[in-house]
């Protein structure tokens, strides 16, 4: 499975890109609104934000693998900057707030970084606060997996995604102080603007834009020749001459425990051991039988058990590559787990619970995701119901859980709907509040018929 831990680079590419597209977009609305006549500068904003969303649109409807997390961000800046701008002016043509005239865009000149870096500053404040839970970001983790479980990839969008957010921060606070500094105290209000306060109003914004997409130019390209130098990379041509592959992992069950190999050793760290379940293959095709399944896992066994799926996922990252989990249930002989033709030893499923909430980096990427992925399904589905309320207003009550309910019991582990539920439910702050304005618009429906037609 190494193949699926390696980076593209065309995906190094399309993360600054995304980048570069937003950026470039924010530098063209505070270049359009100083070219243009000042009152398209709302209409030039809307149309930016626009853009940007079409840019979003596509890249869900293409499943892209990258990370449209700064797309999103300034999509939103903009979309706020435009409101806040025509707010502001409405109130000042009622005479409620009388502002300055360089923040109306009935009069000239009108200079929009005065509105637009506090307000950039303000939305990506909020957007670093939300973090993960961000809707997008539920959305990603859920059809594409979590960080660890893509890999190298997962993790540098994991790093590179929350330090471009602090860096937009941090470089629009900068500017907002710079231009509202200058306003208070050396721009002249009455007086002809001249080449410094454009400067100052636009091209410092401009100019500090293009230098910060300079830096991360230089960075990402950094990142690659450090993954290129690892054997991390996978390239164009590799890419197209790969073959198809499917990934098999089973986990062997007997009773309450867990067929597992402690000395697995770890991809992230030389020398380093992991746990990780000891069934692993892969095969060249693109489809499988659950018979050739069943013939694969008894070979590797030497035991003939009962098998079943546990959840698939098609890898984005590497369009060829898909893992499959399974189950395999065992009987006990005379009382104790079968002896099987591979190395490897039985544990019971309460040491790898605490190993699991205690010590999690000692298990594998994909067992620690794998182990998650189950748990958190059953544990959801026993505190909560389907539209995310509690079935147990006790907020104290802690289930159990054990292999042996997972073979009586017929859980679906492939849908992502208990996902969502422990994602988002009534223990979250807001969760009250956020029904209330589905059902007033309506949404609830509309979510509850997208959820048939995804069974279906």
């Amino acid at each position: 499975m190494k193949d699926l831990g390696k980076v593209n680079a065309g995906q190094l590419f399309a993360f600054w890109k995304n980048l570069t597209l937003s950026l470039m977009v924010l530098m063209a609305t505070l270049l359009l609104s100083r070219l243009l006549p000042s009152y398209f500068s709302p209409i030039i904003g809307l149309i930016a934000a626009a853009f940007l969303y079409t840019v979003l649109y596509n890249n869900r409807l293409r499943s892209n693998s990258s990370c449209p997390i700064v797309i999103y961000a300034i999509f939103f800046c903009i979309v706020a900057y435009s409101f806040v701008s025509i707010i502001i002016n409405v109130l000042d043509i009622w005479s409620v707030v009388p502002i300055p005239k360089e923040l109306s865009f009935f009069n000239e000149p009108y200079m929009c970084s005065l509105v637009l870096d506090p307000v950039t500053v303000i939305v990506l404040g909020i957007i670093n606060l939300r973090g993960n839970k961000l809707s997008i970001c539920v959305d990603c983790r859920i059809t594409k997996g979590m960080a660890m479980e893509r890999g190298k990839l997962g993790e540098i969008l994991a790093i590179e995604t929350r330090l471009q957010l602090r860096n937009l921060f941090w470089l629009f606070l900068i500017f907002s102080i710079a231009v509202w500094t200058y306003f208070f105290v050396w721009y002249y209000q009455n007086a002809l603007v001249n080449n410094r306060d454009w400067y100052i109003f636009v091209w410092i914004n401009i100019i500090g834009i293009a230098l910060d997409l300079a830096y991360f130019a230089s960075r990402y390209y950094n990142i690659y020749l450090d993954l290129q130098d690892s054997g991390e990379i996978i390239t164009e041509a590799e890419l197209s001459d790969m073959t198809t592959k499917t990934y098999l992992r089973f986990y062997a069950i007997c009773g309450n425990k867990i067929f597992i190999n402690p000395k697995v050793a770890d991809p992230r760290r030389q020398g380093m051991f992991v746990i990780d379940t000891p069934l692993l293959t892969k095969r060249n095709v693109n489809g499988i039988t659950t018979s050739e399944v069943h013939s694969i896992i008894k070979r590797m066994t030497g035991v003939d058990a009962k098998l079943r799926f546990f959840f698939g996922r098609k890898s984005l990252d590497i369009a060829k590559h898909r893992i499959l989990r399974y189950f395999y249930f065992m009987d006990e002989v005379d009382g104790q787990p079968p002896k099987l033709d591979i190395d490897g030893e039985w544990v019971d499923f309460n040491v790898i619970k605490t190993i699991y909430n205690t010590k999690p980096a000692a298990l594998s990427n994909t067992f620690l995701t794998d182990l998650s992925r189950m748990v958190t399904i059953i544990l959801t589905q026993k505190l909560f119901d389907e539209r995310g309320y509690r079935k147990m207003k006790v907020k104290s009550y802690v289930p159990t859980i054990d292999l042996k309910e997972i073979q009586e019991k017929d859980y679906d582990f492939q849908d992502d709907k208990w996902i969502r539920v422990a994602m988002y439910n009534s223990d979250q702050r807001g969760f009250y509040f956020k029904k209330w304005v589905n059902r007033f618009f309506g949404k609830e429906d509309k979510n509850k018929e997208g959820q048939i037609q995804r069974r279906r």
